[in-house]
């Protein structure tokens, strides 16, 4: 089994958790407050400024060209394409440079991007990778299961850019490479290593289901 497949089943009941919960529900079937989309939209805008961060540090941790192109390759996909999501749902709530600079991150999320960047700080590429892993990858697996949920999500007037978003293509092919380079670095890792890898990724696959419902209950 590889390591990728031995992270995913370890947190599976996590992961089952995302589509079943109410936030996500709701921009399924289209009927999701737009106030608590809108805390959303801001509270994850605040997120992908750290999370970028992450990406940054792990082309400074990165011991070869092909890895170094990985991380690089993400801090654009995110500065140009996911942002660029989230700048178009400000446009449509009129929410400023100004109100968004001055929103403080929730705790939930101050906690998570603390912890992925400690990871960061502190630990190896493959390790990074790890800790980015559940947020990139549980994106498209949440979008395409809308969409085999329910089809016409895609086409919902106001929710519909964000399915499609992360339930494009380019962003798939992006998180195979992630895959793949996770599972050629940790080929030989020991046991020990391998749990370490674990008790990441299932930490931040937890801090992704807490931001769910820190979104949903519009938490401060």
């Amino acid at each position: 089994m590889k390591i990728t497949e031995r992270l995913l089943s370890a947190t599976k009941d996590i992961w089952a958790s995302y589509n079943a919960h109410p936030f996500v529900r709701g921009i399924q079937d289209g009927t999701l407050d737009r106030e608590k989309f809108k805390y959303y939209i801001i509270q994850d805008y605040l997120y992908l400024e750290e999370y970028a961060k992450v990406f940054a540090l792990g082309i400074a941790k990165a011991k070869s060209p092909e890895v170094i192109q990985l991380f690089s390759k993400y801090v654009t996909l995110l500065t140009e394409g996911e942002m660029d999501i989230h700048r178009g749902y400000m446009g449509r709530f009129s929410i400023s440079w100004e109100e968004l600079k001055a929103t403080p991150r929730a705790l939930d999320n101050l906690s998570y991007t603390s912890y992925m960047l400690r990871v960061a700080y502190e630990e190896g590429e493959a390790e990074i990778l790890a800790a980015i892993l559940s947020c990139a990858y549980s994106y498209e697996v949440i979008a395409k299961k809308i969409v085999e949920n329910r089809p016409a999500a895609l086409e919902h007037p106001f929710y519909g850019d964000w399915v499609k978003g992360y339930a494009d293509p380019h962003y798939s092919e992006t998180n195979v490479l992630l895959l793949e380079t996770t599972d050629r670095l940790t080929c030989s890792y020991t046991e020990d290593q391998i749990k370490h890898l674990t008790d990441i990724f299932v930490a931040c696959s937890r801090y992704e289901l807490a931001f769910w419902e820190m979104a949903w209950n519009m938490s401060k």
